[in-house]
């Protein structure tokens, strides 16, 4: 199985540390994790950063033949965590991954899965690189993680992903956006939002809601059925990188051909264990 993530590369800044980070990074290495090839379609800056961030993706068992240099910084993310371990996020704009070039070669590789969120198309260029990628590229599976970052994202963008994907992943503090911004209304249960999620993008497979410490659904629209799985009790250090091992792990075991149930408690299980530690990828 060849997998391939598309979007940021960002350094989550801490008040006494930084740690590698941005959502496909994390969603990658998790996949690799799994013993599966994957593959990060990046950009990197020409500094320190960018140079120990290809460093990290070699250790994560990453493959960074698509991870490109440009001469913007690498990208940092400033984080704080509330009593809670919930992050609060300051993205900086107009950074490396930003600029990240469309290369024929990606094309011409096969893929069983392509993987993206929203925070990478807040630039006009990978917009268009996007669009180019999935217009000629050989992806069996295309999944995507909204993955909100305000203030980088839009009805359009959202509703671009939602129209480019099989499966969608969507966490609980993005339903009302959702909901109210993208399918103009207010809905009062999980299921009912699923179920107009997939009958407003008929392409969706599959749509996998999270849900924090209240579990994890994944509705089935051509057999309209919802599977649930509650989450595993930890004590929680961080809830970085925790959605993104989720969704690494329903994705490659639903392409393996497991089923729904099975997919969700095996991404429950790898994803509690992420929380209970302090960083996104821990060994």
């Amino acid at each position: 199985m060849k997998v391939l993530s598309f979007g940021e590369i960002i350094w989550d800044v801490y008040p006494d540390k930084k740690c590698i980070g941005g959502a496909p990074l994390n969603f990658s290495a998790h996949v690799a994790k799994q013993g599966v090839q994957s593959f990060l379609l990046s950009c990197v800056g020409n500094d320190d950063l960018g140079k120990q961030a290809k460093q990290y993706l070699a250790k994560f068992g990453v493959k960074n033949d698509f991870v490109f240099e440009c001469d913007k910084q690498t990208g940092i993310c400033k984080v704080e965590l509330d009593e809670n371990g919930v992050p609060a996020y300051t993205i900086v704009d107009n950074v490396a991954y930003d600029y990240i070039p469309f290369e024929q070669k990606v094309c011409n590789n096969q893929f069983d899965l392509f993987c993206f969120g929203s925070l990478a198309l807040r630039g006009e260029n990978n917009k268009a690189v996007l669009q180019k990628l999935l217009e000629q590229g050989n992806f069996a599976k295309i999944y995507c993680d909204v993955n909100l970052r305000a203030p980088f994202f839009n009805k359009d963008i959202i509703d671009f992903c939602f129209k480019n994907s099989h499966v969608a992943k969507v966490s609980d503090n993005e339903f009302e956006f959702v909901s109210q911004q993208v399918l103009g209304e207010r809905y009062s249960n999980i299921q009912q939002f699923a179920k107009s999620l997939s009958q407003a993008y008929k392409n969706l497979e599959i749509v996998l809601l999270t849900c924090g410490d209240k579990g994890a659904y994944a509705y089935m629209p051509a057999k309209d059925e919802m599977f649930f799985e509650p989450s595993k009790k930890v004590e929680v250090t961080s809830t970085v990188g925790a959605g993104d091992c989720f969704g690494a792990v329903f994705v490659v075991e639903y392409i393996r051909g497991n089923d729904l149930q099975n997919c969700l408690q095996k991404a429950s299980e790898k994803s509690a264990y992420v929380v209970s530690k302090q960083d996104a990828v821990p060994d």
